[in-house]
């Protein structure tokens, strides 16, 4: 009798959801309660470390924008 092949690269997750409507294997899902649980309150200091973290993000992004745009009309500079 042959041992079954062990794959030690599947985790369980999915990739991609084949539960679509009119296949024969539909299977709808089943309604659950919305989500009561409780979120969890922030502090102060956490508050202003995920504003600040925000407001980096958003400056990097704009750096980068800012970066390419002077590239462009340097470029176009050398060209004219």
């Amino acid at each position: 009798m042959r041992k079954k092949k062990q794959y030690d690269d599947d985790d369980g997750r999915v990739i991609a959801n084949m539960n679509v409507d009119g296949m024969p294997w539909y299977a709808p899902k089943p309604e659950t309660p919305p989500d009561s649980g409780e979120k969890p309150e922030l502090s102060r200091h956490e508050t202003w470390a995920l504003i600040w973290g925000v407001t980096k993000a958003a400056l990097l992004v704009a750096a980068a924008f800012a970066a390419a745009y002077f590239l462009f009309l340097l470029i176009l500079d050398l060209v004219w």
